[in-house]
């Protein structure tokens, strides 16, 4: 039976401290406050503040749980812009004559070369990543690493032929400067997507005209939308959903093939990497690839910054090459600005496919109408899956969705929904199976995703929730038989390893140091991707610290009493089986900043790190 502990073999069990019974004729220990309160002391005296008043956990004695989100964190570190070099001196002192001279009048970094360099710390390594895979490094003196690539007058080492060009990023955003003008002024060209958008509104303002009509009409819901249980009761249907004619195109320009048609993807019996906020970025994504996962979908983009040319929201459509299959997962509550945002993507990214995401639970998103608010507001959701898979068909793209089973615990409709995705032209359809109100709580329902892979007849269906080891993956698929992959989150996050057990069918057992040489490869990749600079470097520091909030929840399979460890479960207090080994497993974020330190040298004067979650949810 599952009890939610994790269990620990007793050598490396760390004993808890058990308070000592007091002596049988003791006296018994009355509390000091209590010896010093009168019985009947008066409120609002001149004593002093009256007591707080004590809250359910204060006043039974418990301790008070740690839930939610820290929200008032900030960045961990934030470098003054009057430290940082100018890029025209990224390349060390300028001969005459060279041309790199500030063109910026209003420039705000600093021009001063000579005490940037005096205030620069010192370096953290003899050797820079960027270096070696490149042959030079565009961060020049700002590296971390300079000593690797500088001459004895602190000029950057370039190769014989290399060509000047502004690169200072190894991989670079597919934002460039002047689409962003574009897109910030207003002019990039959506007609396409307009007409699209339109065509499918009017079909489905007269379809609703038309049921209108019929004698059998049932009202639609409080906000102007019948809901499918509500279609299935006007159109007389049965219980198979599939039977309901929703999105009918009569229109020779707008017919979509089936996906069985002019699907080029197969998609099917592939181990899919989940898109995860914050820490689902381009250096944990190569190292799941090098783990084996086959698929990799970006952290979720919402679509109105993509539509202003926001950078920061840009950076998640990057692709790194070792990503053969890669997609950008893409979050909104109003058809025509995913579908704009889906179009600038599908023109202007290099992407295989595009996810829109139903199941986001976020308040934020939820009362914007995104995520799985779109669950509720399903006439908005047909016209914008008929939009996106529509104008993808014509850039040789596919449309995928992911969505949960539902919004509320007893109300799943996620079986109603996945006939109509595969109508309107989804060619991928992912379940988690856990409610909007379960977040990331309870156990993942399989025998429900289950239901919904059998609703679909083309297309596959792929399950998510609680895949931790290949146990768990060949469970699933023996319980799910019409399932066509899985895809893993959390799992990944605290073994990426997960997808090397998947495919060779065993538990594997990394020591300290291979984990180690794990994070080694993470921070030359953050490196790589944000910058060897002092901003890069903390950068990748926050977003490794990041992935150490759920790196440290593993349990070495050596250490379990009953393996496998399940996702779910708490570990009890335990010691590994060397001193790098107890570090990665702490609970104190103090010391994921000690690890940080092992690989990107001291942290700077005012560093805070705050996790995201007061307490991780298993």
């Amino acid at each position: 039976m599952d009890d939610g502990i994790c269990r620990i073999k007793a050598e490396y069990l760390i004993p808890r401290a058990v308070p000592e019974k007091p002596a049988e004729n003791a006296e018994p220990i009355v509390p000091v406050a209590a010896e010093q309160e009168p019985e009947n002391k008066p409120v609002g005296n001149d004593d002093g503040p009256p007591a707080e008043k004590k809250g359910r956990y204060e006043s039974e004695g418990k301790k008070k749980k740690n839930r939610g989100q820290n929200k008032g964190r900030q960045l961990p570190f934030k470098e003054d812009d009057s430290l940082r070099l100018c890029k025209s001196l990224l390349d060390g002192p300028q001969e005459e004559g060279s041309g790199k001279k500030c063109s910026n009048p209003n420039c705000r970094y600093s021009h001063d070369l000579g005490r940037f360099l005096q205030l620069k710390p010192k370096d953290i390594g003899d050797k820079c990543y960027i270096y070696s895979v490149k042959g030079y490094c565009n961060f020049g003196v700002t590296c971390r690493f300079a000593g690797a690539h500088l001459d004895e007058q602190n000029r950057n080492i370039y190769p014989a032929d290399h060509k000047t060009a502004d690169d200072s990023m190894l991989v670079s955003t597919w934002l460039s400067t002047d689409l962003q003008h574009i897109l910030r002024k207003k002019k990039y060209n959506f007609n396409k997507s307009t007409k699209i958008v339109n065509k499918f509104e009017r079909l489905q303002q007269e379809e609703r005209a038309e049921k209108a009509k019929a004698p059998t009409e049932e009202p639609a819901n409080g906000n102007g939308e019948t809901t499918i249980s509500e279609a299935v009761e006007i159109t007389g249907a049965t219980e198979t959903p599939a039977a309901v004619p929703i999105g009918a195109v009569t229109d020779e320009d707008l017919i979509i093939l089936r996906s069985a048609e002019r699907k080029r993807i197969n998609f099917r019996d592939k181990l899919y990497l989940s898109p995860l906020t914050t820490v689902g970025n381009l250096p944990f994504r190569r190292i799941c690839k090098e783990y084996g996962v086959d698929i990799t979908c970006g952290e979720m983009a919402c679509a109105i910054p993509i539509i202003n040319g926001a950078i920061q929201e840009w950076a998640l459509t990057k692709r790194h090459a070792s990503e053969d299959l890669f997609g950008v997962q893409l979050c909104g509550h109003k058809p025509k600005l995913v579908t704009y945002a889906a179009q600038i993507i599908a023109e202007k990214a290099d992407v295989d496919f595009i996810d829109l995401n139903i199941g986001c639970p976020i308040d934020l998103i939820f009362n914007q109408g995104g995520g799985s608010a779109l669950l509720r507001r399903q006439n908005v959701l047909q016209v914008m899956v008929q939009s996106c898979s529509r104008l993808l068909a014509d850039y040789g793209k596919e449309f995928t969705v992911k969505t949960r089973i539902g919004i509320y615990n007893n109300k799943p409709i996620a079986h109603e929904l996945v006939p109509r995705f595969e109508e309107w032209g989804a060619s991928l359809i992912t379940i988690h199976g856990r409610t909007k109100e379960q977040r990331y709580t309870k156990h993942a329902d399989w025998e429900f995703v289950q239901r919904c892979a059998a609703q679909a007849s083309s297309v596959p269906v792929y399950g998510n929730g609680d895949i931790y080891c290949y146990s768990d993956y060949e469970s699933a698929r023996e319980r799910c038989p019409n399932v066509g992959g899985v895809m893993v989150g959390r799992g990944a996050l605290i073994k990426p390893w997960v997808f090397q057990e998947i495919k060779e069918r065993k538990n594997l057992d990394p020591s300290s140091s291979e984990r180690f040489e794990m994070l080694k490869r993470y921070v030359n990749y953050g490196l790589e991707h944000w910058g060897s600079d002092t901003k890069g470097v903390e950068n990748t520091r926050r977003f490794l610290l990041e992935w150490q909030s759920f790196l440290y929840r593993y349990v070495p399979y050596g250490l379990l009493e009953r393996p496998p460890q399940r996702i779910n479960q708490r570990p009890e207090a335990f010691r590994g089986r060397d001193d790098l080994e107890t570090l990665m497993a702490s609970a104190n974020c103090n010391d994921w900043v000690k690890l940080s330190e092992m690989l990107l040298g001291p942290v700077p004067e005012g560093f805070n790190f705050v996790p995201k979650h007061k307490a991780n949810a298993y």
